[in-house]
């Protein structure tokens, strides 16, 4: 009998990490009723698009896509996250907080105060409002400590609250996203990825990304010891982060490793401009992407703790 030769590949990092990742997208599918992929345009929701269409495709995707919208987002990003939506032909529910601030649930204490602790509350409204009982994110353990105590499958109360003390026990690969009406889970497929691991898969799978991700050049101020983004202007047309008196503008080469709300996120200098480049940058960094980036994250050593508990992503 004649014996066939496989060539067996050994599986890489990546692929063990795509494998957990498409394994617990399947599994928050098969346990949860009315899941949602919070999807934002950044790297990392893009990254679940992928994994997505990998573990449910050629059919559509089990959930909808929807994003939380500050109204203070980059419009490279909200343009780009509404041409891939469109492309993959799957339903985007985007809230936003601005409708919270006119029903009065969000209260600004300044006209300009970062209105990214806010999606808290427009969240857990559009959660109600459609009824669902799991929201699945692109948040990483690198990232920041808060997030690095979280389980895959975390559990939040009635009121959208994050208690780490109440949390669920994730023996090998075994998730439990079951909860009672009102409860919610927040299931993170790529939460043991790092930042490196995101910008690989990227490079791998040749993904596109929102050209902010890439160097250009921008006008920036120096301002408690970061580059501050300014004069950038909204789908509106309003123009925000204008510079303060006696603040000298710089255009400069810059890129962003994550993205967010304008008015607390933050670029680095770079010439990194296009995707291979920033493997290599990344591999020299010595401090975390919202460490180095994500200013509403320096307001104190437990910010991201307290909007975690409060209901944050």
């Amino acid at each position: 009998m004649n014996k066939k030769h496989f060539n067996h590949q050994p599986l890489s990092h990546l692929d063990w990490l795509e494998a957990e990742a498409i394994h617990i997208l399947r599994e928050v599918a098969g346990q949860c009723s009315n899941p949602v992929l919070l999807f934002s345009g950044g790297k990392d929701s893009l990254c679940i698009l992928r994994l997505a269409e990998k573990a449910f495709r050629p059919g559509r995707f089990p959930f909808p896509l929807m994003h939380i919208d500050t109204g203070h987002n980059y419009q490279e990003v909200i343009n780009f996250r509404d041409q891939r939506a469109a492309e993959l032909g799957e339903r985007l529910i985007v809230r936003s907080v601005e409708d919270s601030m006119k029903r009065g649930t969000v209260v600004l204490k300044t006209p300009d105060e970062p209105r990214n602790k806010h999606q808290s509350v427009t969240l857990l409204e559009a959660i109600e409002e459609f009824g669902f009982d799991c929201c699945i994110g692109g948040a990483r353990r690198d990232e920041e400590k808060a997030r690095a105590k979280e389980r895959i499958m975390s559990f939040r109360d009635e009121f959208g609250q994050w208690d780490p003390k109440n949390q669920r026990p994730e023996l090998w690969n075994l998730y439990n996203a079951r909860s009672h009406k009102g409860e919610n889970i927040r299931a993170f497929p790529i939460s043991n990825w790092t930042e490196m691991d995101v910008w690989q898969y990227i490079e791998r799978e040749k993904l596109e990304l929102p050209s902010i991700y890439f160097a250009h050049q921008r006008d920036v101020v120096m301002r408690n010891g970061a580059i501050f983004p300014v004069n950038v202007p909204l789908a509106s047309g309003e123009i925000i982060n204008q510079p303060k008196a006696g603040e000298e503008v710089i255009n400069m080469q810059v890129r962003f490793r994550t993205v967010g709300d304008i008015t607390c996120t933050a670029p680095v200098t770079s010439d990194a401009d296009n995707t291979s480049k920033i493997v290599l940058e990344t591999a020299t960094t010595t401090i975390t992407e919202r460490g180095a980036t994500r200013l509403d994250d320096q307001t104190s050593d437990a910010s991201m703790e307290q909007r975690k508990k409060e209901g944050y992503f």
